[in-house]
């Protein structure tokens, strides 16, 4: 009879301590901030997998073969991490990259030559400021660590490709978009809003050109500023 009734205070005590611990894991969920970027994040991921696969087998410039292959490198390897971290948050990534991103795809697939050297630098200048942007929205007001670490760890991977891109750019005589004509956006300093992972926002006008849409991080712009006429 004794034995039973420690049976029964052993089992109390450990279900008092399993219930804050429970509490503690649901009050744990990412917000909707880091899930936004864990998802955005992934489909630039997806979408620059794709676009660097492109550009070693369409590129005519021997510039957009080697920053295609690196770029794919890098997004696949941030990709293991995105997803890891994911897993264990519960957050539940897309499986494609967004319609946006999937329009530059297919436009990319329709183009050749010159012409897609121009489309591809272009789209990913554009789809590389988004990111950036929304990876320091996520520095700045992300509340999950691991998805803010995550964002820290991603920013300068992000800034190196954006500057080889600005570098190939220049090279080849194709305009800067006015937004990250100063260099490499910093927190605060782009002067253009800075979107939730995942929105789009309008960029100032392109050097010679008409205001042009940004993308969602990656790419997904729905036109390009076509190099000034000399």
């Amino acid at each position: 009879m004794l034995g039973i009734k420690r049976l029964g205070l052993l089992a109390a005590l450990v279900l008092v301590g399993v219930a804050p611990a429970a509490a503690a894991q649901a009050a744990a969920q990412p917000s909707t901030q880091d899930t936004q970027y864990l998802q955005a994040v992934h489909q630039v991921n997806l979408f620059e997998i794709t676009a660097g696969d492109l550009a070693q087998q369409k590129g005519q410039d021997q510039g957009v073969k080697d920053l295609g292959a690196m770029l794919k490198t890098d997004h696949t390897q941030l990709d293991q991490t995105v997803q890891q971290t994911a897993s264990q948050l519960g957050v539940e990534l897309p499986n494609e990259p967004s319609a946006d991103q999937q329009a530059v795809i297919d436009r990319l697939n329709n183009a050749s030559g010159a012409e897609f050297d121009r489309l591809w630098v272009t789209s990913e200048l554009a789809g590389h400021v988004q990111a950036i942007q929304a990876t320091q929205t996520e520095i700045s007001q992300g509340s999950e660590q691991s998805v803010v670490q995550l964002a820290q760890t991603a920013l300068p991977t992000l800034q190196t490709h954006y500057d080889e891109l600005v570098a190939l750019a220049n090279k080849l005589g194709i305009p800067v978009p006015q937004t990250s004509a100063s260099g490499t956006p910093s927190p605060g300093g782009t002067g253009t809003e800075s979107p939730a992972p995942g929105g789009t926002v309008t960029e100032s006008p392109a050097p010679g050109g008409t205001g042009t849409e940004s993308p969602a991080p990656g790419g997904g712009s729905t036109e390009v500023p076509a190099p000034s006429e000399s």
